[in-house]
């Protein structure tokens, strides 16, 4: 629209409010979708949980690197011994206890609110038979399946499966003019918080998943040809085309493309 605008001679609010009519009339703009109720409630429940969760890894690390400026290093230590490490090493230390002992506190509440709405989530899921559904796919949990719910809202609202990448942005861009044709990386547009759930689902898949599927095959191919990291952001695609395919479907994933015969 800016752009639009800027190529205008003289700039008034009466040849704006006529550019913007032009557009709307030559079909440059596209209605959009507005979500439901639920969904905005789901999002904002996801949302508020991922940022409790990035604030406590924030005050991990700025621990870790505050105390390293002093030789003491926290080293590996899982979430639940963290603040008895931090106290370990400053127990000689009263002056720098003193600092730390308020960025613990908030820490500590921060996680144990990350839990309730954890727990809320969790519910959530668990009545909802959508996530239930998707969360029979290898590398979907809980946050992945109920994120998927809440982005997509309706999923009548798609042509046919292959949108959602695209719409996600997961797509290569594409430039062309005359003899010249590139294929650049993905769009990277819309939702990036789904965007990087779809990505965390494919490298567990990849990665971690024990049991062999079809999904995790295709991908394997396309990591010898192409490398993990492309053969990752493939399958997030892909996985985004197998969820909605599921939800629309009504069916749980199949581990093989082998047809039950009924």
């Amino acid at each position: 629209m800016r752009a639009v605008l800027q190529a205008q001679i003289n700039k008034t609010d009466r040849n704006d409010a006529r550019g913007i009519a032009q557009m709307m009339r030559a079909g440059l703009y596209c209605p959009v979708h507005v979500k439901t109720l639920r969904s905005q409630k789901l999002r904002m429940l996801l949302t508020h949980r991922k940022l409790l969760q990035s604030k406590s890894i924030a005050i991990d690390n700025d621990l870790r690197g505050t105390l390293r400026n002093f030789g003491l290093k926290v080293r590996v230590v899982g979430a639940a011994r963290f603040e008895a490490r931090i106290r370990e090493l400053v127990a000689n230390l009263p002056d720098l206890a003193v600092l730390i002992e308020p960025l613990l506190i908030v820490r500590r509440v921060l996680r144990e609110q990350m839990a309730v709405l954890h727990r809320r989530l969790l519910a959530i899921v668990q009545d909802d038979e959508v996530c239930r559904r998707l969360m029979t796919i290898p590398g979907v949990g809980p946050v992945v399946a109920l994120t998927f719910r809440a982005t997509i809202d309706v999923p009548a609202r798609f042509r046919n499966s292959r949108a959602v990448g695209a719409v996600l942005g997961l797509t290569p861009c594409k430039h062309q003019s005359g003899e010249c044709e590139r294929t650049g990386g993905i769009s990277q547009c819309r939702d990036e918080m789904m965007r990087v759930m779809l990505y965390e689902a494919a490298q567990i898949l990849l990665t971690r998943s024990v049991r062999w599927s079809w999904l995790k095959a295709w991908a394997m191919q396309i990591a010898r040809r192409r490398g993990l990291k492309k053969a990752i952001v493939a399958l997030a695609r892909r996985l985004a085309v197998v969820m909605h395919r599921i939800w629309v479907d009504g069916t749980e994933f199949r581990w093989t493309r082998e047809v039950v015969a009924a």
